[in-house]
């Protein structure tokens, strides 16, 4: 080819690129409206399986061919595209939202479900494990998570701890190492002082998480903290609990504005230091700590990355409240029960919700975005506005058969206090004013209530918290108004397996 040829054709390649600066190029998906226009017009079954729908509220509204499998029906039948098996088939003691997910696959009506819907497919979970995988295969469909392994590796709050001091991600002062008795662990923390936080490597912190200063606390859960090979100890410092929502994209890592967290109330949950809920809102903490949380998620998401890792993760923060350091807290590897605030926010549904960033990682359509743009669009406080969510369970010990129970839907308080149920609704954002409320039920008649059962969600507008961190009047009144709808009897028959079936875990 001659010179004047050569500069000829990029000539061309210059003008024809120009011409379609802004369009779908070679098939590229350029841009936020070309995501969302390609999963608007999606053809491929979708499937969220989980105990309850509650993590991916709103998928299906996004996507085309979106279906939950669940295994509590929330909503009495009436959602749109909710799927739960009728028959009750016979299975061994859940003791996992896994096992709910393989009792899930394994069963005839959802198999049938799935087939009729045609070949292939894919499939989100909040949890699930190597068999999970297995039977989702047999069924042709694509888990879109990174494997059970890895996310098994990094669930792990040891490995949390060293892959942020590769990424310079801060951690409240620790240590990690097998402790053999209160002797040893005073020897091993020496430089942590008297006051420590013992959490171990799996589980919810609500379980995990053990408070000591003196040897008596620590033989309260000294059995389960020397069972473990490696265990994290960290100095005990005043703090506030944050969390923030991320995607690991192939164009780096989209973040979520910090939100607060709900931890330990005594109206809402039997556990010192369980998570029992979220508030979203612009001004949240200082414009100092917001950045922060922001740069350390995005550092994280790298070294995430670099671990293999793609898709949807959630950070937990604390702040130091004498110092106002962040330190990172620990890592969830999966979609949360933050998710439902973060992907209905003003910032989500202006471009697209984190869900959506995180499913198109396994679409194989090769796309094109600007995750500065979109990371810096997210944190101005115009794009933000203002909602909360609480985590209701059971508190009382003790066994009760469920009488009757709240519906899903949305319900509106009057000005002493009573509620009424307004009407059926399946999305969140249908609240109005912040005499509303959205409530998902997920314990329902004839179930058995228990220390620790989730009784439901309820999802309002507005602060749920005082600026010091104690529920408001108007969330009080709320808890108060939803117990009230729960009429239940002291259960005193025998104490099976069935009872206590779904103790010793979070749904949601």
């Amino acid at each position: 080819m001659t010179t004047k040829k050569i500069k000829k054709t990029a000539t061309k390649k210059k003008v024809a690129k120009k011409a379609t600066k802004g369009k779908v190029v070679d098939n590229v998906l350029n841009g936020l409206s070309d995501i969302r226009r390609f999963f608007f017009k999606n053809e491929e079954p979708i499937y969220f399986i989980s105990a309850t729908n509650f993590n991916l509220l709103g998928a299906d509204e996004w996507i085309k061919g979106f279906k939950f499998i669940v295994y509590v029906e929330c909503f009495d039948g009436k959602h749109p595209n909710v799927f739960s098996p009728v028959e009750e088939f016979p299975h061994n003691e859940f003791q996992s939202i896994e096992e709910i997910n393989n009792y899930l696959l394994e069963h005839k009506e959802v198999q049938e479900f799935i087939q009729s819907r045609g070949k292939g497919g894919k499939a989100l979970f909040l949890m699930f494990d190597e068999k999970t995988e297995a039977l989702a295969k047999k069924l042709g469909l694509e888990v879109c998570f990174p494997s059970a392994k890895l996310r098994n590796w990094l669930d792990n709050k040891v490995n949390t701890n060293r892959l942020a001091e590769k990424g310079n991600v801060p951690c409240v002062p620790y240590v990690l190492s097998k402790v053999k008795s209160y002797e040893h662990l005073q020897k091993v923390s020496k430089k942590l002082g008297e006051d420590l936080v013992i959490q171990l490597p799996f589980g919810d912190s609500g379980h995990t998480t053990f408070f000591i200063s003196n040897e008596e606390e620590f033989n309260k859960n000294a059995k389960e903290i020397i069972a473990e090979k490696e265990v994290k100890v960290m100095k005990r410092i005043n703090c506030k609990g944050a969390a923030i929502e991320a995607c690991v994209t192939q164009n780096g890592t989209v973040v979520a504005p910090l939100m607060t967290e709900l931890v330990g109330f005594k109206e809402l949950t039997p556990y010192k230091g369980g998570w029992c809920g979220n508030e979203i809102y612009a001004d949240v903490f200082t414009p100092e700590i917001r950045k922060k949380a922001r740069i350390y998620t995005e550092r994280f998401g790298k070294q995430l990355q670099k671990k293999g890792y793609k898709g949807y993760f959630e950070l937990d923060f604390l702040i130091d409240v004498d110092t106002d350091e962040l330190y990172l807290g620990e890592l969830n590897p999966r979609v949360t029960g933050a998710s439902s605030i973060t992907n209905h926010a003003v910032f989500a549904l202006s471009d697209m919700p984190l869900f959506l960033f995180h499913t198109l990682q396994w679409m194989d359509k090769p796309y094109k975005l600007n995750i500065n743009a979109i990371n810096k669009r997210w944190s101005q406080e115009e794009n933000i506005d203002s909602w909360g969510q609480m985590v209701i369970k059971h508190t009382d010990e003790g066994i009760e058969l469920v009488e009757s129970a709240p519906k899903s839907g949305i319900w509106r308080m009057d000005d002493q206090g009573s509620i009424d149920y307004d009407r059926l609704d399946t999305h969140r954002r249908s609240v109005e004013t912040d005499k509303e409320a959205f409530f998902l039920r997920i314990m329902n008649k004839d179930d058995y209530l228990y220390e620790g059962a989730d009784l439901g969600i309820l999802v309002m507008r507005g602060r749920l918290m005082t600026d010091d961190f104690q529920l408001n009047e108007r969330a009080s009144m709320w808890i108060e108004a939803i117990r009230a709808e729960y009429k239940s009897s002291k259960y005193t028959g025998e104490m099976t397996a069935a009872i206590q079936e779904v103790g010793g875990f979070k749904f949601v």
